[in-house]
Formats: C-alpha cells, sequence, structure tokens
C-alpha cells in the first residue's frame, strides 16, 4: 500500500485528555495524548480523537465502541473478534488497547511497573504489569519515546525490537517565545512567588526523588536559601506520603519551600517556569522526561539526573548529576545559581536542544512511522 502524499486518517485515544475523567490535570502521557491532537493534522494526518469512558463525561474524543473493561473481556473470550473504527490505523498513546480490524500502533512510555513495582501502587500494579504486556502483543508496531527504553520494552514486555521506532517527546514551540512579563508576574504575585525560585516538576511518586531535592536545598547556604525558594510542583502521587511529610515539615519550620499541588493550565505553568532561576530535574527513573525539555525551552538552566533517559534528553545542555548523591545535586544548585557565566552557557545549550525536541517535530515522525506501517515497512 503506497501512502505517500495521502491524508491518513488516524484514530487517536484521547481518554488521558479528558477533562471529566482526569479533572483538568494532564500527567505526561495525557501531555503527549494532546499535542498529537493538536500538531498531526499539520504532518497530513486527519485526526479521529476517540476515548474510553462513559459518554457523559468526554468532551475531547469520541466514545469507543465497547467500555475498555468489556472490550478487554471480549478479547480474551472471542480471540478472532475485532473492535472496527472507521480510520486507516489506530494510534493507542496509553496502555488501553484492544485488537483492532485495522493496524495498531501503541506508544509504551515505559516499563516502570515492572522495572520497578517497589515505586509503583500495588492495587493497580498487577493489573498495569498485565494490561501494558498484552498492549505490547497486540500493537503491530510500538513507538518509544527514547532509546533507552527499547531495551527495557524488549525485555519486560517481549517487544520484537524490529516493531519498535523511537520518536522522542517535546515542547509547544510557543514556549520558545518569552511570555508576556505582566503575565508572569501576575502568576507569581497569586502563588506568592519571587522571581529566581528553584523549581522542580513532577507528580509526587518515589521515583521522582524530591525528598533528596528538598535535602540538597536544605543544605544550601541560608543566604541563598533566603533568596531563593524552593517550589515544587506536582500532585500527590502514589506512595508519596513520605515525601509529602518532608515538605510540610520544611514549611512548618519556617523554610522558603513553596509546594503547589496544582495549576490552572499550561498557560499558568509557563508563567512559573519563566520565573524560575533554575530547573531541578533528580528523577531516578523516566521514560522520557518532559519538564527537561520545557525548562530548555523557557530559557532555564537545568540540573538533571544522570540516570535512565534524562542524559539522552539533555543532550549535554544540562548539568547532569548522580540523582542518588544530595550533595552533588546540592553543588550543581549552588553553582548556577551563582555562576551567571555557567548560567548563560546552560540556558543557551537548552534552546538549542528545545528546538530539536518541539511537538511538531514528534507529530511530524509519528506521522512517519503511520505511513511505514501501512505500506508494510515495519
Amino acid at each position: 500500500m503506497d501512502v505517500r502524499g495521502v491524508t491518513l486518517k488516524v484514530g487517536l485515544s484521547a481518554t488521558t485528555t479528558e477533562p471529566g475523567l482526569t479533572g483538568g490535570q494532564l500527567d505526561g502521557i495525557g501531555v503527549y495524548s494532546g499535542a498529537l491532537l493538536r500538531e498531526l493534522p499539520h504532518a497530513g494526518i486527519d485526526v479521529d480523537a476517540w476515548s474510553f469512558g462513559p459518554p457523559a463525561r468526554l468532551s475531547v474524543g469520541r466514545p469507543m465502541p465497547r467500555p475498555f473493561p468489556l472490550a478487554t473481556l471480549r478479547d480474551l473470550v472471542l480471540p478472532g473478534a475485532r473492535q472496527h473504527i472507521d480510520a486507516d490505523l489506530y494510534h493507542a498513546t496509553d496502555y488501553r488497547i484492544v485488537k483492532m480490524d485495522r493496524p495498531v500502533v501503541a506508544t509504551l512510555h515505559d516499563a516502570l511497573p515492572i522495572a520497578h513495582p517497589e515505586w509503583c501502587n500495588p492495587r493497580l500494579r498487577g493489573l498495569k504489569n498485565w494490561l501494558q504486556a498484552r498492549a505490547a502483543r497486540k500493537a503491530d508496531h510500538v513507538i518509544a519515546v527514547s532509546r533507552y527504553a527499547i531495551a527495557e520494552l524488549v525485555q519486560c514486555f517481549g517487544v520484537d525490537e524490529r516493531r519498535i521506532s523511537v520518536v522522542p517527546n517535546g515542547v509547544d514551540e510557543a514556549w520558545l517565545d518569552a511570555p508576556a512579563a505582566d503575565s508572569v508576574a501576575a502568576t507569581l504575585a497569586r502563588h506568592g512567588l519571587r522571581p529566581g525560585y528553584f523549581l522542580t516538576v513532577g507528580t509526587l511518586q518515589p521515583r521522582k526523588n524530591t525528598g533528596a531535592l528538598l535535602q540538597a536545598y536544605l543544605g544550601l547556604p541560608p543566604s541563598v536559601r533566603a533568596q531563593r525558594q524552593l517550589v515544587i510542583i506536582g500532585a500527590a502521587g502514589a506512595r508519596s506520603e513520605a515525601t509529602v511529610a518532608q515538605i510540610r515539615a520544611a514549611r512548618q519550620n519556617g523554610e522558603n519551600v513553596v509546594w503547589l499541588n496544582r495549576v490552572t493550565g499550561a498557560e499558568e505553568l509557563r508563567h512559573v517556569y519563566a520565573g524560575a532561576g533554575v530547573f531541578v530535574f533528580p528523577s531516578l527513573y523516566e521514560g522520557f522526561g518532559i519538564p527537561v525539555v520545557e525548562a530548555f525551552a523557557s530559557g532555564i538552566p537545568v540540573v538533571a539526573s544522570n540516570a535512565t533517559s534524562v542524559p539522552e534528553v539533555t543532550g549535554g545542555a544540562a548539568i547532569d548529576v548522580d540523582p542518588l548523591s544530595v550533595a552533588a545535586i546540592g553543588a550543581a544548585m549552588l553553582e548556577l545559581a551563582r555562576d551567571e557565566a555557567l548560567r548563560q552557557r546552560c540556558i543557551a545549550a537548552g534552546k538549542v536542544r528545545a528546538v530539536q525536541l518541539t511537538w511538531r517535530e514528534t507529530a511530524r515522525k509519528t506521522a512517519a512511522v503511520y505511513r511505514s506501517v501501512l505500506s508494510g515497512g515495519h
């Protein structure tokens, strides 16, 4: 099938973008799915959004023909059955994959529940492992968001490496331009933030290593802590009780720590990035790490973990540190707070890296995967 130059109709899963299901707080998969919905049309793809969930709570995608539990059960008891949607190909951006009567591309973001079960919700871990393993087998082709993820997908899910393409995540091109200063100032004032703070972004989970960041911050000289707040953005996730307790204890002790467990949309988040002085991302495990690219695009120097996929994302544009070393994290934070020449080098390198990692480029490469799958190239 020659699909070059042809506008393809693709069904794209939008479940993770539904405000009625997420409460308006998107995780990394939701950000990814929403970006593809916006950008794939620019790559010559006619996108049709589909969502699992009660129809009354859906506003982005059309309801799938069957609820996910029922569709999964049908796959089990009727192995030859196939679900129909009117599209050339279906792209599942999360683990909710069912057998279709057309090719299925699945994005598997990481193998966290299998690789590190100790960091995941034990109530959901077994189910999620089972669903992701089945998803990997149902897909005709798999998209990984980093080269690092390939080995884990092969090892943990049994995916044939020949069926995997790497398409990195990105950032909206609008982030490459500074937002209006008065809008940034208004957002900062609303949250009691003073420009120049240390910032981290991500759901509070053990793998995000926020506790080590807090320790590193508390170990900085008092004069630096008095001048620069530590701003933590992220909802409390699975197994975050100890981290939440650490944050609350620091605040009760009068430390300059601010925890925003939710922000009202991407524009407000962009404003908070713009007001930061240093971005710190000490994660122990990432399939990709979108906040790093958001910080690069925002012109913020970055301290980043040297673990898993993060060095692949930073591409040498950040100060890479051992996330298990509180001392190393603190030293890098202090260096970027005090050394203006180093700050400017990191900011410039980060901007160059961000230009290479836009959602429009992600969509272009994703569309190329679709065309290759449909033409028999994968």
